[in-house]
């Protein structure tokens, strides 16, 4: 019996003693999946991409502020449509959830799905003016959306006085049919009657405030706002949720200047974003006819529209005697001569991608493509064109939860763009 005692004693060791090292095993295996890992940015080795003839044969102010060399991205990646059933959509922003908000120009909003499942049509927005480049244009969840469900938009305002651009409010309703109790909360005077340079984007910041960029409207007789204080175009505008001026605004003291304004000497800024380490504000902007730039917005800062430009009139004219350059006047970080027709973009937050984290992804127009853009102590180092054989207008870039972009096209397209 004795032998059996000890011989049975030996078997439940040897057992538990197995099993162990099996668990060490699977704990190992756990401890060394491999995680993607950030790289530091990549300077460009390649050709630049842009190979076209420039418009202008104005000299850049630094080394790198256009033409920069071409990279290519080396992870594996691949692109779905996921639906093309959209009707002139205007943008795609995240939803805590993961589902994606995208407005269409004439006016209401649906909800997709990350495998593409749309919404119906959601409705309960003020009429807008969605003639040419107006409509329903933004939209940005609250950053205590969760609780609040509030959703902020931007659009042209339709008046018989004319059109402008404005910012409102409203609550998603919980069966997400319509817009609730929408309010207009801040108005980018003066209005005017034409259907052109709306901007427009707009981002919460770290402390729950919001920064919108507006457009000049595209005349020759609203072109010279963009440097004047006292009208809202051509601006970056930084108010609250309430639609107030921000305390320590450049400009809340002046004089004359609305207290609403952050920067000035926009053209006409359709992509904006807040850098994801830095927390600094990043602005693309159309230029004329060559001159779309990439501005860092710095408060209280003048970026020169119409007083210098890296473009040209479209009719091959120099304007402001064909000046880039002016004491007092910043310079943008980069610009494209030919145009890229930048619309809104995106940071690329996740490190799915390795090489893309903390890129800028710009949705080009007339282009035709996402301009992907490698940022280093903040100056470009590289530059990539992606989805250039879709034949799509790329009219927003979105960065997503899981780990991929989202962008959607003027001719009706979702994609998602993501690591295989």
């Amino acid at each position: 019996m004795k032998y059996f005692n000890i011989l049975a004693i030996m078997v439940l060791a040897l057992f538990f003693a197995s099993a162990s090292c099996e668990e060490q095993k699977d704990s190992q295996k756990e401890e060394n999946v491999e995680t993607p890992i950030a790289q530091k940015p990549q300077a460009g080795t390649l050709p630049p991409v842009e190979t076209q003839k420039a418009n202008t044969n104005y000299t850049p102010a630094f080394e790198g502020q256009t033409r920069i060399a071409g990279v290519k991205t080396e992870t594996p990646y691949e692109v779905t449509v996921l639906s093309s059933e959209l009707s002139k959509p205007w943008a795609v922003t995240t939803l805590p959830d993961g589902r994606l908000a995208i407005t269409e120009k004439a006016g209401n909003m649906r909800i997709a799905t990350k495998e593409g499942s749309l919404s119906p049509k959601i409705t309960g927005f003020p009429a807008v003016d969605d003639r040419n480049q107006g409509g329903l244009l933004d939209v940005a969840p609250a950053p205590d959306f969760e609780t609040s469900r509030m959703l902020y938009f931007t659009f042209a305002e339709k008046t018989a006085q004319g059109s402008l651009t404005a910012v409102g409010k409203g609550k998603l309703s919980a069966d997400e049919t319509k817009i609730e109790n929408f309010q207009t909360i801040f108005r980018a005077i003066p209005y005017f009657d034409n259907s052109m340079h709306f901007g427009s984007r707009i981002v919460f910041d770290k402390n729950g405030n919001i920064f919108v960029s507006t457009g000049e409207r595209s005349d020759l007789k609203t072109r010279p706002n963009a440097q004047l204080l006292s009208t809202g175009h051509g601006k970056v505008i930084h108010i609250t949720t309430e639609g107030k001026p921000v305390d320590g605004n450049p400009f809340i003291n002046t004089e004359g200047a609305l207290p609403e304004i952050y920067s000035y000497g926009h053209r006409n800024a359709q992509g904006l974003d807040i850098h994801p380490v830095t927390q600094e504000l990043w602005l693309s902007e159309m230029g004329p006819r060559g001159g779309d730039e990439i501005n860092l917005i710095k408060p209280g800062k003048n970026y020169g529209w119409p007083t210098i430009t890296y473009g040209i009139e479209y009719s091959g004219q120099a304007i402001s005697n064909g000046a880039t350059q002016k004491e007092g006047l910043e310079q943008p970080v980069y610009y494209w001569d030919p145009v890229l027709s930048p619309s809104g973009m995106a940071f690329y937050s996740s490190n799915a991608i390795p090489e893309w984290q903390n890129n800028l992804f710009i949705g080009g127009l007339n282009s035709k493509h996402i301009a992907r853009i490698v940022l280093k102590d903040n100056k470009v180092i590289g530059e990539e064109r992606l989805l250039v054989g879709e034949n799509q207008r790329f009219r927003d870039v979105g960065d997503g939860k899981d780990g991929a972009l989202y962008a959607v096209t003027d001719e009706g397209r979702l994609y998602r763009i993501a690591k295989k």
